[in-house]
């Protein structure tokens, strides 16, 4: 009996980054237990040894969804560039294989005695332009590093190792490489004994996202429905990363209507890109309380700044309300949410966690996943905060109140976090040929 035993190496976080490169280490064992005999039908110098006849081991990238997809697709493509000694690991997965590495043979005629272990090492990079693991309404994308070893005379066994991948966005102009790399070289000290170190290109990226992440842009959204000015809604900055915060305020001095509360959500869009058939279409508008809410958006009147506001005043208008290609929705859910009650309050804050498990921005030739904020306002015309009270001399909340309820979407982007900074310890796969 063989035990083959695949660990990556960082035990920390089964988590990588695309252009990131993954270690495993693979063992393979021969086991023998105190009542298993060998086989008569060997010779007396083979008794009791195992052999292997290959062993690969490569990075496949699988897409499941029930979109439709044409069907001359990559798969063919792929099965035919990837050869036999992957083929097997191919046709056994659950999915359709989209993005596949090299295989890399790890041996050849490989013979162990009882109670031998041999380790090999396996190393390959994330390929930057595959999709990230997502697991949506109608569509999923995950990696698995797949072991493929076959005994002498039996069919091929297969142990896959599955791994999480982050989307780190590529440079959007190729001359910033050299210019950074420039200005390293300049800044460094000129020492000749010290070794010119090459910047590579996730390393540079790795840079790009932080600064984008860490600017601050705080931009102001000016709210209002048809009764008159809501607040103004202050976002510290656009972008951010899993893990982080989502911190803005809401300030409600001078208004004309009065906010009662108000709920925040942070909602992922799933929005697929290739025509889908009229059954799909209709299963995706009809998905939940929070896709009807979205259709009167157009009650709220949002302005950033004073050079943006004619144009947030005409898509918020009546106008907008009658066109024939209303926005799409997608498919939605609600990651996170917080709840408030502002009625008395003139200034309040708002913070949106973002968790760690999640996907973050991405797009496909199928598939673009977006985030929002997705705002609830419910709203009153009654500015009192009601009659004062004879007895005690403390004001008498009001009975009744009419209220109103308006929502916004604001679209926020969130990027990838360091995959070392995620904590999820990894386990060993093992896999038994008897």
């Amino acid at each position: 009996m063989i035990e083959i035993k695949a660990k990556l190496v960082r035990a920390d976080s089964a988590i990588y980054a695309t252009g990131e490169r993954v270690e495993c280490l693979i063992e393979f064992t021969h086991k023998v237990f105190a009542d298993e005999q060998p086989p008569s039908n060997r010779n007396a110098n083979d008794a009791g040894l195992e052999n292997l006849a290959w062993a690969s081991a490569q990075l496949h990238c699988y897409r499941k969804t029930s979109y439709s997809t044409p069907t001359a697709d990559k798969t063919q493509e792929l099965t035919e560039l990837i050869g036999r000694t992957a083929l097997d690991a191919v046709t056994q997965a659950p999915g359709e294989v989209i993005v596949a590495t090299k295989p890399k043979i790890l041996f050849c005629d490989l013979k162990l005695q009882p109670g031998e272990t041999k380790i090999y090492f396996f190393n390959e990079f994330v390929p930057r332009d595959g999709p990230p693991t997502y697991r949506g309404h109608d569509i999923r994308y995950f990696y698995k590093i797949t072991i493929a070893t076959q005994r002498v005379k039996s069919k091929v066994q297969t142990l896959a190792v599955p791994i999480r991948v982050l989307p780190i966005p590529i440079i959007a102009r190729p001359d910033e490489l050299p210019v950074t790399v420039e200005t390293n070289e300049e800044l460094a000290p000129t020492n000749p004994f010290l070794e010119k170190r090459e910047i590579s290109e996730l390393e540079i990226s790795w840079h790009h996202l932080k600064n984008v992440t860490a600017r601050r842009a705080p931009k102001f959204y000016r709210i209002s429905n048809k009764r008159g000015f809501v607040g103004r809604f202050c976002l510290f900055k656009p972008a951010y990363k899993l893990g982080e915060d989502i911190v803005g305020s809401l300030d409600f001095d001078g208004c004309q209507v009065r906010c009662v509360q108000f709920s925040v959500k942070l909602q992922q869009q799933e929005l697929p890109i290739r025509p889908q058939p009229p059954q799909a279409l209709q299963s995706q508008s009809s998905v939940g309380d929070d896709a009807s809410s979205i259709q009167s958006f157009d009650m709220a009147s949002i302005a950033s700044g004073v050079a943006v506001d004619s144009l947030h005043r005409s898509a918020t208008s009546g106008s907008a309300r009658e066109k024939d290609t209303p926005e799409p929705t997608g498919k939605l859910s609600t990651i996170s949410n917080t709840h408030q009650v502002c009625y008395a309050t003139q200034q309040s804050q708002v913070v949106v966690p973002i968790p760690l498990h999640v996907t973050p921005t991405f797009s496909t030739d199928l598939v673009d996943v977006k985030w929002r904020l997705h705002f609830e306002f419910v709203t009153s015309t009654m500015m009192d905060f009601g009659g004062p009270n004879p007895e005690s001399g403390e004001l008498k909340a009001p009975a009744e109140m009419p209220v109103e309820t308006m929502v916004w979407n604001l679209p926020v982007t969130i990027y990838a976090a360091n995959p070392l900074q995620i904590y999820n310890p990894n386990q060993t796969f093992n896999l038994l040929i008897k």
